[in-house]
């Protein structure tokens, strides 16, 4: 069974948020309130945070931005993964991917049906690895954003979680760039 092996160390990762959205701002950001409330009570980074409108362009363009700094080790973005004609945030990140990791999804939604049943399928929830950082993309809900960290992220960006976990991988993920 999974488990925190504590005779590990746990290691803080940089986490950038954005929050995609035409009608939020820093004042009324629940879901990213709710990813920074996590990432800190984790022990992890809060990098950076930012609202970016929906729009394939600048998203794609503040995800780069982001992967090309080497101080951030993940990007999450919150909203816009949804299956209407201004959400757009799959589009726009999973172009990004160097390799991606469809089981985020499949388990984010599996997990999910617990909560909302067959509505999750409107979830196009997404994860990847792009210049040596990680990105996921979830759901604009706060709910959805509290679900995708304390049951997949939280444990995966825990050095001590067994069998594995995503972070004991980050010194491997540029391997194909040396």
């Amino acid at each position: 069974m999974p488990k925190i092996d504590e005779s590990r160390p746990f290691l803080p990762v940089n986490i950038a948020v954005i929050t995609v959205s035409d009608t939020r701002s820093a004042a009324d950001d629940r879901s990213g309130d709710a990813l920074a409330e996590r990432i800190a009570g984790a022990g992890h980074r809060l990098a950076v945070r930012t609202i970016i409108r929906d729009d394939i362009a600048a998203i794609r363009a503040q995800v780069q931005a982001y992967i090309a700094d080497p101080q951030i080790d993940v990007v999450l973005t919150t909203g816009g993964t949804g299956v209407t004609g201004r959400d757009v945030t799959p589009e726009a990140v999973e172009a990004l991917y160097e390799k991606a990791i469809p089981g985020f999804g499949e388990l984010f939604r599996y997990l999910s049906y617990a909560k909302v049943g067959t509505s999750t399928i409107q979830s196009r929830a997404t994860g990847g690895v792009a210049n040596g950082t990680y990105i996921f993309a979830l759901p604009g809900s706060p709910s959805a954003c509290r679900d995708a960290w304390d049951d997949i992220l939280v444990w995966q960006l825990d050095n001590r979680h067994r069998p594995c976990n995503l972070v004991e991988l980050m010194p491997r993920l540029r391997e194909h760039m040396a």
